[in-house]
């Protein structure tokens, strides 16, 4: 599975006539994978096909966390928050270098597939060709997607609260058993550097709590 990232698109061509020129894409523009050589966080999102059930049904989302949890620490890759929508999932991740990041997520969604097509009862591929992944750099970035990925549900279901469909929703021993403990700066303290107002999104999240054990 490769890194999906956004590039202008080129100029349509065949002149100023009304249809004319190549039809523009959502998902076809990609450019060089961002190389990187320590532990740093990605925001990730991931979508499945048109075919894959509600992924915020109790029956899929109980098998995309038996995934993480097998899959947790593995390949140099350490999930650290994630919320399911109904046909994508977003993941806060910490990866130790650009090809932790490819393998890593190659082998989760390898696992998730496999788990998901069990339960329809079929076979093929389940998720996109394509992830998109941008690095996380500043402390205000890291903020600013963990919070994001955690109140998400927010924008698509106007559902205040915590959301029962992400890792913030999971007890103490699950979160113990699916996410992992980052190594990164940035992660363990750097995020608290970021201004007051940013640092109010996470109030009352586990990640904040757990952040100052």
């Amino acid at each position: 599975m490769a890194i999906q990232q956004d590039l202008p698109f080129p100029k349509p061509r065949g002149g100023k006539r009304q249809g004319a020129g190549r039809r523009r894409g959502t998902r076809a523009s990609h450019h060089a994978r961002s190389k990187f050589e320590k532990p740093t966080p990605v925001h990730v999102t991931t979508r499945v096909r048109r075919h894959v059930w509600n992924l915020r049904s109790q029956r899929c989302y109980r098998r995309v966390g038996d995934c993480l949890a097998e899959a947790t620490g593995r390949f140099g890759l350490r999930v650290i928050e994630y919320s399911v929508l109904g046909n994508h999932v977003h993941f806060i991740v910490e990866a130790d270098s650009a090809e932790a990041l490819t393998r890593g997520m190659q082998g989760l969604s390898i696992r998730i597939a496999k788990a998901l097509n069990a339960l329809m009862g079929c076979a093929g591929s389940v998720f996109d060709d394509h992830y998109d992944a941008r690095l996380l750099k500043t402390p205000t970035e890291v903020v600013r997607a963990i919070a994001y990925v955690l109140r998400n549900h927010e924008h698509h279901f106007g559902a205040a609260g915590r959301d029962p469909f992400s890792s913030d929703a999971l007890s103490v021993s699950d979160r113990q058993a699916r996410l992992s403990v980052p190594v990164s700066w940035l992660l363990k303290i750097g995020w608290r550097k970021a201004s007051t107002r940013d640092l109010e999104r996470l109030r009352g999240f586990a990640f904040a709590r757990d952040g100052t054990d």
